[in-house]
């Protein structure tokens, strides 16, 4: 059965409370697990399918012995949804883990017209962010997980929904992440200090994103959520602020060192209101 939180009381000796974007998905759901084995985290699944939702939050519950796992049904290529579901949340989110991503084989846009790939992977990072921010900030210290990819690169500032180019699925994912990495670094220039934002590679995983891209992966979807949960529960998360990092470990991002390409990418998708 899936459990209903309580998340009213923010009290410092409460469990901490994290939310999932993405959760049934081979590496979010395995995030997500590995969270709520620790029975004092709360774990919060943002999900588009309800009943494919109702299916992880029983599995997890099952394994872990902790009931403290629930769902939330948004469709995160839409702002709308991301705003309802900001309003309707009750209660302190901790650590927010943007996670959800999309890869079809060939273009496709939101109902707002804006192709789905972009609306999904960068935008949807983008509004999560910025509706959570206050929820976040009132519940200090608090991080930002942003999982990206060490497959990232060429993005087109000038044609981020490709109408000029021909639409591919691996550039479009490529840039996608590209973008998710510099907005790591927009929003923690702008978070800082209470709210810690990073980014990260999960690892290489078999996964349906992965296979739509003509990749397999090497790496189990435990392996993969090692990073994302790392920085989402060690103190390294909260310290480090506006960085990238892979196999627990910091890197060097290029994308994240043209301070004036950054604030441009956060100017335009800050241009996307509906």
């Amino acid at each position: 059965m899936v459990t209903d939180l309580d998340l009213s009381n923010s009290q410092a000796d409460q469990p901490r409370v994290f939310l999932v974007t993405g959760a049934t998905g081979a590496i979010g759901k395995a995030i997500a697990r590995k969270l709520a084995e620790n029975k004092n985290f709360r774990v919060v699944l943002v999900c588009r399918n309800q009943e494919k939702a109702k299916q992880v939050v029983n599995e997890i519950i099952r394994i872990t012995q902790n009931p403290s796992v629930c769902y939330e049904l948004a469709d995160l290529s839409r702002q709308k949804e991301i705003q309802k579901l900001a309003n309707r949340w009750v209660g302190p989110l901790h650590v927010l883990i943007n996670n959800a991503a999309v890869t079809p084989g060939s273009r496709e846009e939101t109902p707002e017209g804006i192709e789905l790939q972009f609306a999904t992977n960068v935008l949807g990072y983008f509004w999560l962010m910025n509706e959570f921010t206050d929820i976040l900030k009132s519940s200090a210290p608090a991080r930002i997980i942003n999982v990206a990819s060490y497959w990232a690169g060429g993005l087109d500032i000038n044609d981020l929904e490709f109408i000029k180019r021909p639409y591919d699925n691996d550039k479009a994912y490529r840039q996608s992440k590209q973008a998710d990495r510099m907005l790591s670094v927009a929003f923690a220039d702008r978070l800082k200090p209470s709210i810690s934002v990073n980014a990260c590679h999960p690892g290489d995983v078999n996964s349906l994103l992965s296979n739509n891209l003509g990749f397999g992966g090497h790496e189990t979807p435990e392996q993969g959520a090692e990073t994302p949960v790392w920085l989402a529960t060690n103190p390294i998360g909260q310290i480090k602020t506006g960085k990238y990092f892979e196999h627990l470990r910091e890197s060097s991002c290029t994308f994240c060192s043209d301070k004036q390409a950054v604030k441009n990418l956060f100017d335009v998708c800050h241009s996307y209101q509906f």
